[in-house]
């Protein structure tokens, strides 16, 4: 399932995109960030609709959302 396919064509790009944060286990390593899905406002500014695309195998149940910085969508 990709997000292209579940927004309406006249939808305003992505508020958020969510992730998943694998903290780093060793002294010197980052944080790993992986992008799970996305989040579209509404309309009336009381919220949104969270899309995922995926869920972690060890899922603690603690998403991330952050705001795009201008990436390029690659359509996973």
């Amino acid at each position: 399932m990709t997000t292209e396919t579940n927004k309406p064509k006249d939808a305003s790009p992505p508020k958020y995109h969510a992730y998943y944060v694998v903290e780093a286990t060793r002294r010197g390593q980052k944080d790993r960030w992986n992008r799970i899905g996305v989040m579209f406002a509404h309309v009336d500014g009381e919220g949104g609709t969270l899309i995922l695309d995926s869920l972690p195998i060890n899922f603690d149940g603690r998403i991330v959302l952050r705001a795009p910085k201008g990436e390029p969508e690659t359509g996973q």
